[in-house]
């Protein structure tokens, strides 16, 4: 895999996390000790991330460092990032609300859908 598609991968998955952890890049910034640029050049792909960025931003958005790195990954993609966050999100609930998301997951299937 190229570098610059590694890099999309890490800057799509940093910048989602981001927002589902509902940081402003200024926010992050200050939690990583570095300018608030940065952070948006990380998140566009331009500049590349620290292994101790990257250990603080697993950290801090609560989420494997492997994902995050984009390790296994050979493209971008970020309907299939969006869902694993959310199932990482959902793993902590309590069952009964697990039930409630599964169920509506059910009904929001296509009608004749069988998978």
């Amino acid at each position: 895999m190229e570098d610059n598609e590694k890099r999309k991968i890490i800057a799509c998955r940093i910048g989602l996390a981001r927002e589902r952890a509902g940081l402003t890049q200024n926010q992050l910034a200050k939690l990583l000790k570095i300018p608030r640029p940065s952070v948006a050049e990380i998140e566009s792909g331009k500049r590349k991330v620290s292994a101790e960025e990257l250990i603080s931003m697993s950290d801090i958005f609560e989420v494997d460092i492997n994902w995050l790195a984009g390790k296994g990954e050979s493209k971008n993609d970020e309907q299939r990032d969006k869902i694993q966050l959310a199932a990482r999100n959902i793993s902590s609930l309590k069952p009964e609300d697990i039930d409630k998301i599964v169920n509506l997951l059910e009904s929001l299937k296509p009608q004749g859908d069988t998978n």
